[in-house]
């Protein structure tokens, strides 16, 4: 009996960040098998290229490549578009292959509106004048993870629900909080100054969807969180835009990763077929 997958028009997924510890891999893995969208954005930091190592690579991190390409194969267009963490890939914008894309943004047509979207750290001003403290943020944030990931363990094993270390302190530090602030209403002036109807992000891990009002207009902005803290994305159907969250998604949660097969390969397993269909994609 074939599963059912729920139809999606367009799904926007970001800050997944394979290759580090804190990354919810099979959570994502599990949500993608639920669903059949018709177009896939990946919106920066999917592969987390400043802290890349080949020590650290699960299947599960693999599979999410491969099951991708796969949805590539099936007739979904997928557009990769780059991030801080994936810089790297910039140098490959406006690469086509079939349905699969690099872009630094783009601009969509949605039922008559424009939705303008990119990954966001062209906001963040340690981004563009100091890389080298950005990129030490993300190591201790990644240790962060590490920490709360072994807190969790002990919360679960005294029967207590999880915590979220990094989100605590965010939404604590005043800074913190100015700065996620800031981004939204630079984000929304910018795109309010284009005409755009909406404009979409990531980058800064806080799952959003709200109307933001100016002297010069009004925009709808969004931002897709994350697969490490929040386990969230953005899908858009029926004319309107909604945020997915896995902790409330009882189907996802109920799928079963087969530990047979294909599963069970090697990373360089999965990576032959995953080419082998990739060149099928016409």
């Amino acid at each position: 009996m074939k599963e059912y997958k729920r139809p999606v028009d367009v799904v926007v997924i970001s800050d997944v960040h394979l290759g580090t510890y804190g990354c919810h891999a099979e959570d994502l893995l599990r949500y993608l098998k639920t669903i059949r969208p018709k177009k896939i954005i990946l919106n920066g930091d999917i592969i987390d290229i400043w802290q890349f190592s080949k020590r650290y690579w699960p299947n599960a991190h693999m599979q999410i490549i491969k099951y991708i390409t796969s949805m590539l194969s099936k007739g979904t267009e997928v557009v990769y578009i780059t991030g801080n963490h994936d810089e790297m890939l910039r140098k490959f914008v406006g690469f086509k292959l079939g349905g699969f894309s690099i872009e630094n943004k783009i601009v969509l047509e949605l039922d008559g509106k424009k939705a303008w979207i990119f990954h966001g750290d062209v906001f963040d001003v340690t981004m563009q004048y100091s890389k080298w403290l950005a990129r030490l943020g993300a190591i201790g944030y990644d240790t962060l993870i590490l920490v709360n990931t072994f807190a969790n363990f002990i919360l679960k094993t005294l029967g207590r629900g999880k915590i979220s270390l990094s989100k605590r302190i965010k939404d604590s530090v005043k800074s913190a909080v100015k700065f996620i602030n800031d981004f939204e209403t630079t984000a929304a002036d910018i795109a309010i100054s284009n005409g755009y109807d909406y404009v979409l992000c990531g980058h800064i891990h806080h799952p959003d969807i709200r109307t933001i009002r100016t002297e010069k207009g009004e925009v709808v902005y969004l931002n897709s969180g994350d697969w490490v803290e929040n386990l969230t994305a953005l899908e858009y159907s029926n004319k309107e835009w909604n945020i997915y969250n896995f902790s409330t998604d009882m189907v996802a949660k109920t799928v079963k990763l087969s530990k047979r097969g294909k599963a069970s390969l090697n990373n360089e397993d999965i990576f032959k077929d995953m080419i082998n269909e990739f060149l099928m994609v016409k």
